[in-house]
């Protein structure tokens, strides 16, 4: 379990990043379910990509520090894909 806390925590953080990038940005929102749910994908594959490159800013671990980190990645992913979603929506509805 204490393995798939990292993989949780970079899940939920990615909706909240989605949910907030779409608040900043209403031209670029998804709506609440959208946004939440490419959140979680950006926040799930923002994790797994630093992870990957060797860039896993809280280690993976469940102190504090591994905790933020997994927050930070998770809600930056989140936010950014919902970015990028919103933009292609955007472009592909002219």
């Amino acid at each position: 379990m204490e393995s798939m806390l990292p993989l949780i925590i970079n899940l939920i953080s990615g909706a909240v990043g989605g949910n907030i990038a779409g608040g900043l940005m209403k031209n670029l929102s998804l709506g609440t379910l959208g946004n939440s749910i490419v959140g979680i994908l950006g926040g799930g594959a923002g994790g797994a990509l630093l992870s990957t490159l060797g860039l896993d800013v809280g280690g993976g671990g469940t102190d504090i520090a591994g905790i933020l980190g997994n927050v930070a990645s998770g809600g930056v992913g989140g936010g950014v894909l919902m970015v990028i979603i919103g933009v292609l929506k955007n472009a592909f509805a002219k």
